[in-house]
């Protein structure tokens, strides 16, 4: 047998789009390409040709058509087309409630497999390739994922050759020899435009932004809110990037330098990813950019592969979450709808990460505020992310860490951080699904809106402390704070010796509405599992419009001026919110509280009431 040179081999296999398509026989399966690499031109025969086939079955991911050939299977009823996606999305919202037939649930990193195996053979392939390069190879550009793995087990594969189609460095590559079929035509990617500015999603992100260290690696799902975080990162530095897409801002990113990858313990200098989605910027930032390299999904999305990246920190958009921490998720407005489909391994490949986190983010509301995304049960709604594997729930109003957390701890917590006008309702469903103790009352406190501008972190002693407003899931952790007092300490602090610090006497520290009473908190250790060191409160009498102030340091952290920036963060937050002053009952041989509050830069008015000094300072 002689062979040939693949140049000779190209030319003898060009044909025009109407010719190849007449290749494909009734009965077979198609794949096609995936997100913006969609051979349009290609698709746009194969949709004309529609009614010359029967019982044709497409296999692709989910995606936005340029031809709709969902809607022509539903027309035909599948005698011409059948629709095979991969999508493991609840398919609730109205985009897939037409097409959920189509879906083959399963995990990405899983769907080679499926190719390379032969479980699902796929007898013909249409994919957009670059040009072959000197040597014979064509870049799958834009695309690689699942690509890659269909084209090289299909029986026959037709490629549209598009000049237009950025050469994508890493495993990328198919050669001009493992081709049948070659259509020439230039056309432009497909692009999705910027996002939207939205509000929510940046409260979102500003919150996210805070979870992130220096020396990061990402996933970043498509989406608002995730989009936004990658504009919140503008004080970052070395992060790197391990996902499924790359997008345009992780571009801005890279040009600004705050991406660089050179801390990610893996592919250190180097972007990985499977696909791009964005704007022809971005196409022109990927062609020939050594510092990127796309690779198939049983590599970017392998949990083990995820997980030796330092620091790994997965970024996700849910639907809805339960009260228990099951997370629905679905294709939304401006997010990939296959992103779902790799959403739980980014999640797991992070939680095994040295360092990682797992953040799924949600819009507390839908429906233009009128339904709660936070909700009691999911009911008939599929779970995409079970709730043993959700760890960090950010909405607008604030986040939690779920990890480790009993059921009534996760209905507080997610409660807290649910829209106002849906927190009554959740409570008592809660409490009726016997996730809350039947015991617990309902107070005014439920509706207060997490002051984020008080949080702040410092490094003291050789260790950071955060100070932040208390959250109801602070609970167990003041508790546990008052019982570490010393007896001295408890005298101080509630002018007594006090033994007992059970649920009902402690309400006031963690029952809280950020206005008429507020809780600030020092803590230590990670996100979610801190231990608290401090705790400064204040509560208005109504009768003077002047707030009483609380204070309890921990033994260890004494005469570190905690209770300093306790006081500060307490005077701040009642001059915004119209109170007239702070003041302090006291023993007058205090002379710690009484030396704290001339720190304020009012003056300090002192009187007494029997044996007790109470200073006050009015702003």
């Amino acid at each position: 047998m002689t062979s040939r040179y693949w140049t000779d081999y190209y030319v003898e296999n060009r044909r025009n789009v109407q010719d190849a398509v007449k290749l494909i026989k009734s009965g077979q399966r198609v794949f096609i390409s995936s997100y913006c690499s969609e051979p349009q031109h290609l698709i746009e025969e194969l949709g004309r040709k529609a009614k010359s086939f029967t019982d044709i079955e497409i296999v692709r991911l989910f995606s936005n058509e340029s031809t709709p050939l969902s809607e022509m299977a539903r027309e035909s009823s599948a005698q011409n087309f059948n629709i095979r996606s991969f999508y493991l999305g609840s398919a609730k919202s109205k985009t897939f409630e037409n097409n959920r037939r189509f879906i083959t649930p399963i995990n990405l990193s899983d769907i080679p497999r499926l190719f390379n195996q032969k479980l699902l053979p796929i007898h013909v392939a249409l994919i957009q390739v670059t040009p072959p390069d000197d040597f014979g190879w064509m870049s799958l550009g834009v695309s690689v994922d699942i690509t890659l793995s269909a084209a090289l087990s299909a029986d026959l594969v037709i490629a549209q050759v598009n000049p237009k189609m950025p050469r994508v460095l890493g495993r990328s590559f198919i050669h001009v020899n493992d081709v049948d079929v070659f259509i020439e035509h230039e056309e432009d990617i497909i692009t999705i435009g910027e996002y939207p500015e939205d509000k929510t999603a940046e409260m979102i992100a500003l919150h996210a932004s805070k979870l992130i260290q220096n020396g990061s690696t990402m996933h970043i799902s498509l989406g608002e809110a995730p989009q936004a975080v990658l504009l919140a990162l503008s004080e970052k530095n070395d992060l790197g990037i391990h996902g499924q897409h790359l997008t345009d801002g992780i571009m801005h990113l890279v040009s600004r330098g705050i991406v660089n990858n050179k801390m990610k313990g893996i592919n250190e200098g180097k972007i990985i990813a499977s696909c791009a989605i964005g704007t022809q910027h971005l196409y022109e930032f990927l062609d020939d950019n050594p510092s990127i390299e796309f690779h198939p999904s049983n590599y970017v999305n392998d949990i083990n592969i995820i997980s030796q990246n330092k620091r790994m920190v997965s970024f996700n958009v849910a639907m809805a979450i339960d009260l228990t921490g099951q997370v629905a998720a679905d294709g939304m407005t401006f997010n990939n709808f296959s992103g779902v489909t790799g959403m739980l391994e980014t999640i797991k490949g992070a939680l095994r990460s040295d360092g990682g986190k797992a953040i799924i983010m949600l819009k507390s509301t839908s429906l233009k505020g009128t339904a709660s995304r936070i909700v009691p049960s999911l009911n008939d709604t599929a779970v995409v992310v079970p709730r043993g594997d959700v760890e960090y729930i950010i909405t607008e109003y604030g986040v939690v860490n779920l990890f480790g957390k009993s059921l009534q701890e996760r209905a507080i917590a997610l409660i807290s951080i649910a829209h106002p006008d849906f927190r009554d309702e959740l409570f008592s469903e809660a409490k009726k699904a016997g996730l809350i103790d039947s015991k617990r009352s309902q107070s005014d406190s439920i509706h207060g809106i997490y002051p984020l501008k008080l949080e702040e972190r410092k490094m003291i002693n050789g260790e950071i402390v955060r100070f932040r407003p208390a959250k109801p899931v602070d609970e167990r952790r003041i508790q546990e704070h008052y019982y570490s007092l010393d007896k001295k300490d408890v005298v101080s602090r509630f002018f007594y010796e006090k033994k007992s610090f059970v649920h009902d006497e402690v309400d006031f520290t963690f029952e809280i509405d950020f206005i008429k009473d507020l809780t600030i908190l020092g803590l230590t250790g990670k996100f979610g599992f801190g231990k608290v060191i401090a705790v400064g409160e204040y509560l208005l009498d109504p009768t003077d419009n002047m707030a009483e102030v609380a204070f309890s340091v921990s033994k260890e952290w004494q005469g570190h001026k905690i209770a300093k920036c306790l006081l500060e963060k307490l005077a701040k937050a009642a001059r915004e919110n119209g109170i007239k002053g702070l003041k302090a009952y006291t023993s007058p041989n205090n002379k710690g509280m009484i030396k704290l509050f001339h720190t304020l830069e009012n003056q300090i008015q002192t009187e007494y009431e029997d044996e007790f000094l109470v200073l006050k300072c009015t702003f």
